[in-house]
């Protein structure tokens, strides 16, 4: 059989390196430059939407790498679906402090924590960047050794 599952695995992996990327990239510090309310108003419906769509792609992902790995036995399908994944006990673990103390705030109310926070936000989330490239970089290279 062609290696099908784990093309799409790599397509989903860029597509949540992509989206993971571009925030850290662009997104973040356009939103650092706004004031304080308008940063807040700003990352809660932004982080929402992101967190469904890259938990979605890291699942998905997750899943064509091991029937990649399960069809081919090639352990790198298995190291790209499992950096891909670490992305939700990460998302949970380590940013989920940050996001529930962010979306406690109420935007109206004045709150310079909350710059920090998000600064602190972007750190974390740059993680998150770098797990999804090391995937895609993963499923590439079996990809094209096969």
């Amino acid at each position: 059989m062609d290696i099908v599952f784990g093309h799409i695995a790599l397509m989903i992996a860029a597509a949540f390196a992509g989206a993971a990327i571009y925030v850290s990239v662009a997104e973040q510090p356009a939103r650092l430059r706004l004031d304080d309310a308008s940063l807040l108003t700003e990352w809660k419906p932004a982080y929402k939407r992101g967190f469904a769509m890259q938990a979605t792609l890291a699942l998905l992902g997750f899943l064509f790498g091991i029937a990649a790995w399960y069809d081919k036995g090639e352990s790198g399908f298995l190291v790209g679906a499992f950096l891909l994944v670490a992305n939700w006990p990460w998302t949970l673990l380590a940013i989920g402090p940050t996001n529930n103390q962010l979306m406690k705030m109420n935007p109206s109310e004045p709150n310079p924590e909350a710059r920090k926070l998000i600064r602190r936000w972007g750190w974390l989330h740059a993680v998150r960047s770098l797990l999804g490239a090391a995937s895609a970089i993963a499923f590439f290279l079996v990809c094209i050794s096969l």
